[in-house]
């Protein structure tokens, strides 16, 4: 039994051997390619986070319920439904730190708040929401994040690029040398870099165009800043 796998082990030792030599004598070209292109965001995620507030003069807590509805029937009138509006979390706060009113308050006035997040397709829709703000209920908005709706197929688009590219780059480079290139050899998944639009910047580049404009000028069309997509595939080739 022992002389059995002694052989065994002998003969794949031989045959890893031969194989590496194989490969080693084999005339290879190895190409680094690449695709890329820009898309303009259809799909922008915003947050806003609504708080109760004291109403002024009446000292009377604005209800989270009241907000809430309220905030709701404006964005339906935006057109906005079900599908684009999510709830995000709810929270409560009295404005001082725990130490403070555990200590000092027996009965401390939460402030209850709710985070919603909106899918957006534009600036102007942006826009839009803003100015359907309740000023007093609107803690916090700020852009989460901004995609497109068909990134994944513009994703598979650039790969079949940058592998067509590479036996492009490998064609050229064979037959500059006088020879040819075979079947592939080796492929690697291509490596993918995305840059994604600086969010803050590009927002205040759409609120300084709207302080800008006068009633005889209209704003500037300033729209997101484009998300940059690109693929590096590095394939190896045989030469004939």
């Amino acid at each position: 039994m022992k002389r059995t796998i002694f052989i065994l082990l002998s003969f794949l030792a031989v045959f890893t051997v031969s194989a590496q030599e194989f490969y080693n004598r084999q005339r290879v070209v190895n190409v680094q390619a690449s695709a890329e292109t820009e898309i303009t965001p259809d799909e922008i995620y915003v947050q806003v986070i609504l708080q109760e507030y004291d109403k002024k003069g009446s000292g009377k807590k604005v209800d989270i319920n009241t907000i809430k509805n309220e905030f709701l029937s404006r964005m339906k009138k935006l057109g906005l439904t079900e599908k684009e509006i999510s709830v995000q979390s709810f929270s409560g706060s009295d404005g001082n730190y725990w130490y403070w009113y555990k200590k000092n308050k027996k009965n401390p006035d939460l402030k209850a708040s709710i985070n919603y997040l909106i899918k957006l397709g534009s600036v102007k829709q942006i826009e839009e929401v803003v100015q359907n703000l309740d000023d007093e209920a609107t803690q916090n908005f700020f852009i989460q994040k901004v995609t497109h709706s068909k990134i994944e197929d513009y994703k598979k688009q650039l790969k079949a690029q940058a592998l067509k590219q590479a036996r492009e780059k490998a064609n050229f480079m064979a037959e500059t040398l006088g020879a040819q290139v075979g079947d592939v050899l080796q492929i690697n998944e291509p490596q993918e870099i995305i840059i994604s639009p600086y969010i803050y910047r590009d927002a205040m580049r759409v609120q300084k165009a709207e302080a800008m404009s006068t009633a005889d000028e209209p704003a500037l069309n300033v729209d997101f800043k484009k998300i940059k997509l690109r693929f590096e595939a590095p394939v190896s080739f045989l030469l004939k």
